[in-house]
């Protein structure tokens, strides 16, 4: 089963951080590439614990839906979002944050399981878990812009 491990370093409160990672509408626009978008569940503000999305993408040429769930939570220092439903066999996506000497450190740990068996394995190998390392990465960025900027007052209300 690949995992993937990412750390980021921001520049702006851990608070700050923890609340635009689970704001529906900057994962929009951090997914712009695959035109993700939130069509069922929390569609709008922050998603919160117990609390599901399903999100509407274009990855591989292919529409796709995938529903995910808040299982755990902690604020600030972590969230737990596993997928209900989707392409994936499984997958748990935990987001962790503490203070750092200049702002946040974000990590992000994301452990998936291909479907197809044998076959997926192979992709897993081949493309897929360099695909979303990058996607979390690319995802990342928008996340510390927007966080250092003034752009994160327009995600969160104040």
């Amino acid at each position: 089963m690949p995992v993937i491990c990412i750390n980021t370093e921001i520049n702006a409160p851990v608070e700050r951080v923890f609340d635009l990672c689970r704001s529906i509408e900057l994962h929009e626009t951090s997914t712009k590439k695959s035109k993700e978008r939130a069509v069922a569940g929390t569609t709008r503000g922050l998603i919160g614990s117990g609390e599901t999305v399903t999100w509407e993408a274009t990855h591989f040429f292919i529409r796709q839906r995938l529903s995910v769930k808040i299982t755990k939570m902690d604020r600030p220092n972590f969230f737990e979002d596993k997928m209900i439903q989707g392409a994936f066999r499984q997958f748990t996506h935990q987001h962790f944050f503490e203070r750092a000497e200049n702002g946040t450190r974000m990590r992000d740990v994301f452990e998936f399981d291909s479907p197809f068996g044998f076959i997926g394995k192979i992709a897993d190998f081949l493309f897929l878990k360099s695909y979303m390392r990058r996607l979390i990465a690319d995802r990342n960025t928008v996340i510390r812009q927007i966080a250092e900027s003034d752009q994160w007052k327009k995600f969160l209300k104040q």
